[in-house]
């Protein structure tokens, strides 16, 4: 196995309730076997075309395989992710492994950040420490978050679900049940791309223990809009400038960019092909949207970005080593023609929204406010895209903080200890 924890090593324990640590270590046999796989890849032709109109272009997916065959080290973030407090738990029968951070700082304000697809644990791990300890990141110790991480059923280490049922539903649900087990009678969630549609739907459930959702990607699209969106008719009558952008982007998005999402959606068990071949794996997760392609491909031609070659790679490999590339993609079939991922759901609760420029839509201010009645923060930022936790942890930090500042009075934290895992 790609990891070990105290109940592999071990009989589970009697009470299903209990929060195990949890150890991540690949054997070497194993990072071997990925660079053998890479080097061995049976390559097609180049794309007849100039741009990524086909696709994930060739000179692009050869230059990741270059790098991760030869230069990339899986050690730098093993170690990165050994030196966190992670854990499992057992939720309706499932294991989930979350990583908890607690902040130094008192009266810190509870937080679950949730990830998305094609994506894992790593890419919130930027945003723990400006989370945890602001005072060390431009902010107050006001501003104080304990932070725990999940990862989503079939994702990363935690377990692969067995029979139908874990759809975005079930996660919001089972998330409460998680923070209510490490002792938090309050706290908040955040979260991007399946995170923004899970944490939508704990709105939507509004627990009482959940004081409001940041998020930054927005349900915020009327019905009929959305509805026209998808359906390829032009942009309505009497939309705003604002409006009239993120109608064109969501459509653009409907009819190119979510090919990934009508696959899985219907036919996830179909895709061996990303589960067998280390690079087929590799460009499915470049493959999300166009403004994040571009990022990457510009990284792997040598150019500084948000990213960097390893935080790609690292986030690829997980996937790859836990071999979690069709139980991911199910969540797709799971929620297939059940919530929508664009639409207003008629949350109640306190929203937070933050509009990256290169996010699959900027939300107009207009369409948050229908959607989240009880509206607390809108904020426009220069620049970062789809995955901004992982491209742009400061800026998002920043808007997590102003986000929340507002539900903080009278917010008390878990007693519950837990040992440092690693």
């Amino acid at each position: 196995m790609a990891q070990t924890s105290a109940s592999q090593q071990g009989s589970k324990p009697a009470d299903k309730n209990a929060i195990r640590p949890f150890h991540v270590k690949v054997p070497e046999a194993e990072l071997a076997e990925l660079r053998r796989r890479i080097k061995a890849t049976k390559w097609p032709e180049r794309e007849t075309v100039t741009d990524a109109s086909q696709g994930v272009q060739l000179a692009t997916t050869q230059a990741l395989a270059r790098y991760w065959a030869t230069d990339y080290d899986w050690r730098k973030i093993e170690a990165k992710l050994s030196a966190l407090p992670n854990f499992i738990t057992e939720i309706d029968g499932l294991d989930v492994h979350f990583i908890h951070v607690r902040s130094k700082h008192e009266n810190a304000l509870p937080l679950i950040v949730t990830h998305g697809w094609p994506g894992s644990i790593i890419e919130q791990m930027k945003i723990i420490d400006p989370l945890t300890n602001p005072t060390a990141h431009g902010g107050s110790a006001s501003d104080a978050f304990d932070v725990v991480i999940p990862s989503m059923p079939g994702y990363g280490y935690s377990g692969k679900p067995t029979a139908p049922g874990w759809d975005v539903a079930h996660i919001a649900r089972a998330w409460v049940v998680l923070m209510k087990r490490l002792g938090y009678t309050k706290f908040v969630a955040q979260g991007g791309d399946w995170g923004a549609v899970i944490v939508d739907q704990m709105g939507l459930d509004a627990a009482p223990e959940l004081l409001g959702i940041h998020t930054n990607m927005p349900g915020i699209f009327p019905n009929d809009i959305d509805k026209a969106a998808s359906s390829r008719a032009p942009a309505p009558s009497g939309l705003s400038a604002d409006e009239k952008v993120a109608y064109e982007r969501l459509q653009f998005v409907y009819q190119k960019g979510i090919a990934y999402g009508f696959q899985m959606g219907l036919r996830p068990q179909t895709l061996y092909g990303i589960a067998d071949s280390p690079v087929g794996l590799a460009a499915y997760f470049l493959d999300h949207d166009a403004r994040s392609y571009e990022l990457i491909s510009r990284v792997f031609a040598g150019k500084s970005e948000g990213l960097t070659r390893d935080d790609i790679l690292d986030n690829i490999t997980i996937a790859w080593l836990t071999n979690t590339a069709l139980s991911g993609a199910r969540l797709y079939w799971e929620n297939w023609g059940k919530l929508g991922y664009f639409d207003a759901k008629g949350v109640s609760i306190p929203v937070a929204v933050s509009v990256f420029p290169d996010e699959l839509y900027p939300a107009p201010r207009s369409w948050s406010e229908q959607a989240y009645p009880k509206l607390i923060h809108y904020n426009r930022l220069p620049k970062g895209g789809h995955f901004a936790a992982f491209e742009q942890p400061q800026l998002l930090s920043e808007e997590i903080r102003a986000g929340f500042r507002s539900l903080r009075s009278g917010v008390a934290g878990s007693d519950v200890p837990l040992a440092k895992a690693g």
